[in-house]
């Protein structure tokens, strides 16, 4: 069957109930375009809605992506920064909705950054700029972005992403560990929680995908204590410990 009528399959299966995650018309014609046998090298089963396994990493399933593209709520001109590329399939779909020179992408896994630049461009997206960086710290050179993607769960979002928001920014990115749900975050502050997901979680500098897993909370209990200090005002941050010297005394600020 030709690949064009295996995704009209594909996205009125999403449309139709059981599935029924696809009301977004936009986002329906995007995924109607983006040929997703250039980013699953099964094209039997490359429009299922199903997960894939690819250089030991995930591939969402369609169903997947669609909710994650409704909730970034794409209009045509938003700057997009996508964390964790995978395959490219993600930044694809969002290139077909706001043009591929505004849609960037990261992860940390070297293999498939390469995996996901070549899939981009024989899929005809080349204009998407794909980056190995530790997605925690997003990609300030090209910030702000009208939104931003973690296709990684996390506890708390990393204050890096926050950061990179524009004033009408959103953050959209599975909170939790084991029961988690996909939210989004507005630049004032504003939450929207918009049901159960289950998603790998953000790897932290040092590891690659299919490594051992070592303590993935260190950055968010790190990012913890530095909110907690800048938090502090007057005598809290006066502190001092004196340490005798063969000269006089020195003072040295109190470790918080």
């Amino acid at each position: 069957m030709e690949p064009a009528v295996l995704r009209e399959d594909m996205v009125d299966g999403l449309e139709s109930p059981p599935r029924d995650v696809l009301a977004d018309e936009d986002v329906a014609v995007a995924m109607r375009e983006v040929p997703r046998h250039a980013f699953v090298d099964d094209e039997r089963t490359a429009y299922a809605d199903r997960e894939h396994e690819v250089l030991g990493t995930r591939v969402l399933a369609p169903s997947t992506v669609a909710r994650l593209l409704q909730a970034l709520a794409l209009e045509g001109d938003e700057t997009v920064l996508i964390v964790g590329a995978g395959v490219g399939y993600t930044a694809a779909v969002a290139a077909e909705l706001v043009s591929e020179t505004n849609v960037h992408a990261v992860d940390i896994s070297r293999p498939l950054v390469v995996e996901a630049r070549d899939n981009l461009a024989d899929a005809g997206y080349d204009g998407v700029l794909v980056d190995c960086r530790d997605g925690a710290n997003g990609l300030p050179e090209y910030a702000p972005f009208d939104r931003i993607l973690l296709e990684a769960a996390a506890v708390d979002p990393p204050r890096a992403l926050l950061d990179q928001r524009t004033d009408a920014g959103r953050l959209v990115f599975p909170r939790g560990t084991h029961q988690q749900r996909l939210e989004t975050v507005s630049a004032d502050g504003d939450v929207d929680r918009l049901g159960p997901v289950s998603f790998a979680p953000l790897l932290v500098e040092g590891e690659q995908s299919g490594a051992v897993e070592r303590d993935r909370t260190a950055r968010e209990d790190r990012e913890r204590a530095q909110r907690r200090a800048e938090s502090r005002r007057g005598w809290e941050q006066d502190w001092i410990e004196w340490e005798e010297t063969t000269d006089q005394p020195s003072r040295r600020p109190r470790s918080q």
